[in-house]
Protein backbone atom coordinates (compact mmCIF):
# COMPACT_ATOMS: atom_id res chain seq x y z
CA UNK A 1 0.00 0.00 0.00
CA UNK A 2 3.19 2.15 0.39
CA UNK A 3 4.20 1.51 -2.52
CA UNK A 4 1.15 2.83 -4.15
CA UNK A 5 1.74 6.10 -2.53
CA UNK A 6 5.17 6.44 -3.45
CA UNK A 7 3.85 6.24 -7.45
CA UNK A 8 2.10 8.84 -6.88
CA UNK A 9 4.21 10.64 -5.65
CA UNK A 10 6.96 9.93 -8.52
CA UNK A 11 4.39 10.34 -10.92
CA UNK A 12 2.04 13.10 -10.20
CA UNK A 13 3.40 16.64 -10.37
CA UNK A 14 0.25 18.02 -8.78
CA UNK A 15 0.61 15.55 -5.45
CA UNK A 16 1.85 18.19 -3.00
CA UNK A 17 1.23 16.13 0.23
CA UNK A 18 -0.08 13.16 1.78
CA UNK A 19 -3.65 14.25 2.75
CA UNK A 20 -4.19 14.94 -0.67
CA UNK A 21 -2.71 11.99 -2.06
CA UNK A 22 -4.92 10.02 0.20
CA UNK A 23 -7.83 11.57 -1.65
CA UNK A 24 -7.25 9.82 -5.11
CA UNK A 25 -9.83 8.07 -6.63
CA UNK A 26 -7.12 5.79 -8.57
CA UNK A 27 -5.77 5.03 -5.49
CA UNK A 28 -8.76 3.89 -3.82
CA UNK A 29 -9.85 2.23 -6.87
CA UNK A 30 -6.48 -0.13 -6.67
CA UNK A 31 -6.96 -0.62 -3.28
CA UNK A 32 -10.41 -2.15 -3.29
CA UNK A 33 -9.39 -4.04 -6.09
CA UNK A 34 -6.68 -5.94 -4.28
CA UNK A 35 -9.30 -6.73 -2.18
CA UNK A 36 -11.76 -7.83 -4.60
CA UNK A 37 -9.25 -10.22 -6.57
CA UNK A 38 -7.88 -11.64 -3.57
CA UNK A 39 -11.17 -12.81 -2.99
CA UNK A 40 -11.86 -13.88 -6.92
CA UNK A 41 -8.57 -16.03 -6.96
CA UNK A 42 -10.09 -17.46 -3.67
CA UNK A 43 -13.47 -18.44 -5.58
CA UNK A 44 -15.76 -16.66 -3.17
CA UNK A 45 -19.11 -16.16 -4.68
CA UNK A 46 -20.88 -12.53 -4.41
CA UNK A 47 -18.50 -10.42 -2.64
CA UNK A 48 -15.48 -9.58 -4.93
CA UNK A 49 -18.21 -8.05 -7.32
CA UNK A 50 -19.77 -6.62 -4.67
CA UNK A 51 -16.89 -4.86 -3.54
CA UNK A 52 -15.90 -3.69 -7.06
CA UNK A 53 -19.32 -2.30 -7.62
CA UNK A 54 -19.14 -0.18 -3.79
CA UNK A 55 -16.04 0.79 -5.20
CA UNK A 56 -17.00 1.66 -8.81
CA UNK A 57 -20.28 3.99 -6.69
CA UNK A 58 -17.27 5.80 -5.01
CA UNK A 59 -14.45 6.14 -7.35
CA UNK A 60 -16.20 6.33 -10.61
CA UNK A 61 -13.79 3.31 -12.08
CA UNK A 62 -14.83 -0.12 -12.77
CA UNK A 63 -11.94 -2.59 -12.39
CA UNK A 64 -13.86 -6.63 -12.49
CA UNK A 65 -12.65 -8.64 -9.71
CA UNK A 66 -10.90 -10.95 -12.01
CA UNK A 67 -8.45 -7.94 -13.71
CA UNK A 68 -5.02 -8.67 -12.81
CA UNK A 69 -2.77 -5.76 -12.09
CA UNK A 70 0.88 -5.48 -11.17
CA UNK A 71 2.59 -2.93 -9.01
CA UNK A 72 3.15 0.36 -9.67
CA UNK A 73 -0.18 1.18 -11.50
CA UNK A 74 -1.09 4.60 -11.56
CA UNK A 75 -4.52 5.44 -12.39
CA UNK A 76 -4.73 9.55 -12.85
CA UNK A 77 -7.95 11.25 -13.00
CA UNK A 78 -9.77 8.28 -12.77
CA UNK A 79 -13.63 9.03 -13.89
CA UNK A 80 -14.63 6.39 -16.59
CA UNK A 81 -12.03 3.97 -16.21
CA UNK A 82 -13.33 0.75 -17.10
CA UNK A 83 -11.19 -2.36 -16.93
CA UNK A 84 -12.45 -5.79 -17.87
CA UNK A 85 -12.28 -9.67 -16.53
CA UNK A 86 -9.60 -10.87 -18.43
CA UNK A 87 -7.26 -7.84 -18.42
CA UNK A 88 -3.47 -8.29 -17.39
CA UNK A 89 -2.01 -5.34 -16.59
CA UNK A 90 1.90 -5.28 -15.99
CA UNK A 91 3.88 -3.36 -13.67
CA UNK A 92 4.37 0.60 -13.90
CA UNK A 93 1.51 1.31 -16.13
CA UNK A 94 0.25 4.72 -16.02
CA UNK A 95 -3.62 5.65 -17.30
CA UNK A 96 -5.57 8.68 -17.38
CA UNK A 97 -9.35 9.30 -17.29
CA UNK A 98 -11.82 7.27 -19.71
CA UNK A 99 -9.65 4.54 -20.59
CA UNK A 100 -11.18 1.29 -21.58
CA UNK A 101 -9.54 -2.00 -21.46
CA UNK A 102 -12.47 -4.20 -22.71
CA UNK A 103 -13.40 -7.01 -24.59
CA UNK A 104 -14.99 -7.20 -28.26
CA UNK A 105 -17.60 -9.17 -27.89
CA UNK A 106 -19.33 -12.38 -26.18
CA UNK A 107 -16.40 -14.26 -26.31
CA UNK A 108 -15.31 -17.13 -23.70
CA UNK A 109 -11.88 -17.02 -22.42
CA UNK A 110 -9.11 -14.35 -23.11
CA UNK A 111 -10.78 -11.28 -23.90
CA UNK A 112 -9.29 -8.55 -22.99
CA UNK A 113 -6.06 -6.61 -23.07
CA UNK A 114 -2.58 -7.64 -21.74
CA UNK A 115 -0.91 -4.56 -21.03
CA UNK A 116 2.93 -4.84 -20.62
CA UNK A 117 5.46 -2.89 -18.05
CA UNK A 118 5.99 0.72 -18.27
CA UNK A 119 2.95 1.72 -20.60
CA UNK A 120 1.38 4.85 -20.96
CA UNK A 121 -2.37 5.26 -21.58
CA UNK A 122 -3.68 8.73 -22.60
CA UNK A 123 -7.25 10.07 -21.95
CA UNK A 124 -9.92 8.04 -23.50
CA UNK A 125 -7.82 5.71 -25.09
CA UNK A 126 -9.80 2.62 -25.66
CA UNK A 127 -7.83 -0.73 -26.38
CA UNK A 128 -9.85 -3.77 -27.31
CA UNK A 129 -9.92 -7.45 -27.51
CA UNK A 130 -7.35 -10.05 -26.69
CA UNK A 131 -4.11 -8.18 -28.11
CA UNK A 132 -1.01 -7.06 -26.40
CA UNK A 133 0.36 -4.09 -25.70
CA UNK A 134 4.43 -4.68 -25.66
CA UNK A 135 6.24 -2.86 -22.88
CA UNK A 136 7.16 0.73 -22.87
CA UNK A 137 4.86 1.24 -25.06
CA UNK A 138 2.16 4.84 -25.16
CA UNK A 139 -0.95 4.91 -26.33
CA UNK A 140 -2.24 8.31 -27.35
CA UNK A 141 -5.15 9.94 -25.88
CA UNK A 142 -8.65 9.27 -27.94
CA UNK A 143 -6.91 6.42 -29.97
CA UNK A 144 -9.07 3.19 -30.80
CA UNK A 145 -6.11 0.63 -30.61
CA UNK A 146 -7.53 -3.19 -31.66
CA UNK A 147 -4.44 -4.62 -32.79
CA UNK A 148 -1.46 -5.57 -30.83
CA UNK A 149 0.98 -2.89 -30.24
CA UNK A 150 4.90 -3.72 -30.06
CA UNK A 151 7.44 -2.52 -27.38
CA UNK A 152 8.74 0.85 -27.26
CA UNK A 153 6.20 1.98 -29.67
CA UNK A 154 3.82 4.80 -29.65
CA UNK A 155 0.36 4.63 -31.04
CA UNK A 156 -2.22 7.35 -31.84
CA UNK A 157 -5.37 8.30 -33.69
CA UNK A 158 -8.47 6.05 -34.61
CA UNK A 159 -8.51 3.13 -35.74
CA UNK A 160 -5.15 3.66 -33.88
CA UNK A 161 -1.53 3.36 -35.96
CA UNK A 162 2.17 3.75 -35.08
CA UNK A 163 3.93 7.14 -35.29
Amino acid sequence: MLNDIKVIFERDPAAANIFEVLLYQGLWAIWFHRIAHFLYTLKIPFFPRLISQIARLLTLIEIHPGAKIGSGCFIDHGNGIVIGETTEIGENVTMFQGVTLGGTGKEKGKRHPTIGNNVIIGANAIVLGAITIGDNARIGAASVVTKPVPANTTVVGNPARVL
